[in-house]
Formats: structure tokens, sequence, C-alpha cells
């Protein structure tokens, strides 16, 4: 397999989880601007989307959109236990936050990079998010991850876009704060940190 990604944005979500999983693959980064990849590659003729992440399976396929290859990579190593099993209660309530994370924050937090989104509309989405995210600022108070005592798909999602605050001047409700030192100190992410030149070997 291969990931396409760029360091520190949504691709971070999926290389967290390929570390996690202890599965062997490849990685190759992307300039978003020109869709160009790191060996030269058009990353259009990979992605017509144009987007990270892109995953490039052992028979050629392309998968796209992180929620969905955090899922795939985590019932390619179950013994990991990343995500619940397939139509069990459990992977539906995942799959439920995999979806807040990526229509409610992850959407929310585009127009703060955007240079062209004036200052009061920014500050604007910063309610929005401020709002959003009471509800796993809650769930974090009691429990040490998303969906209770172990780490999931879900986490490497959520630790990844709220790594975006402080580039944006987003403050984090205590419990935030503390959940992603709890999630940064995790082996596989450290390692993923480094590898995307985002924190010092």
């Amino acid at each position: 397999m291969k990931l396409f990604y760029k360091a520190g944005a949504c691709s971070l979500s999926p290389h967290i989880v390929l570390n996690e999983c202890g599965l062997s693959y490849a990685s190759e980064a992307v300039d978003l601007v020109t869709k160009k990849t790191e060996t030269g590659s058009d990353y259009l003729a990979i992605n017509p989307k144009g987007s990270v992440p892109a995953l490039l399976l052992d028979d050629g396929q392309i998968l796209t959109e992180g929620a969905v290859i955090v899922q795939f990579l985590a019932d390619r190593a179950p013994e990991k236990k990343l995500a619940p099993p397939m139509g069990s209660m459990e992977r539906y309530r995942l799959m439920e936050w995999l979806n807040f994370i990526a229509s409610d924050l992850h959407k929310t937090f585009g127009p703060l990079f955007n240079p062209k989104v004036p200052a009061d509309a920014k500050a604007v989405f910063k309610d929005i998010l401020a709002a959003r995210l009471a509800a796993p600022a809650r769930v974090l108070a009691d429990k040490p991850f998303l969906m209770g005592d172990a780490f999931s798909v879900a986490d490497a999602y959520l630790f990844t876009v709220l790594n975006w605050a402080p580039r944006v001047g987003l403050e984090l409700p205590p419990s935030l704060a503390a959940y992603l030192t709890r999630v940064a100190a995790r082996p596989a992410v450290q390692a993923t940190l480094v590898a995307e030149g985002l924190i010092p070997a």
C-alpha cells in the first residue's frame, strides 16, 4: 500500500492508523497547490478529487476519504482493535464519531486556513467550532478516548483535527487539551509526527 499525504493535513489520521496497525506501506507527499507528488507524478491522475489522503491498494485500486480509509485499515488488522466489528452497534458509534469529525469539525476548520475569508467571518467559524467541540469535550472529560478506554481510529482523526487549533488561534477546552497530550504520547503517533516532519526526531 502507499499513502499519499500532506504533512499535518487530514491525511495525518490514516498515517497514524497505518503505524498503529503495524501494516507495511510506503508514503508519498503531495503538493496540493501544484497537484504534483514528491516524485513528480500528476496527483490528479491518481486522485481526481485532488485532495488527500489517498491510499493506493496492492491491487492498484485507489481509496479516498479519510474516514473510510481508517476503517479499511483497521479491518486489515482486527487484532489491534482500532475499530469494533462490522455490523455491531459499537461500529455504528464509531462511524457516528467519524462522521461528526468530518462534517462538523474538519469542514468548519477549512475557512480558518483560507486567506480570502475575512476576519469577521473567521470569528463566526471559530464560534461555531467552539460550540461543536463541546460534545467531545464532555465525553473526554470522563473517558480517555472517544469510544471509552481504548484508542480507536476516531481518536486518530480527532487528534489530527484538534492539532489545527493552535494554528488558527482557537483555544481548546481543558479536557481536549489534555486529550491531545495523551494521544500525542502514543509511540505510533510520535513516529508519525516525526515521519511527517511535524516534530524533531
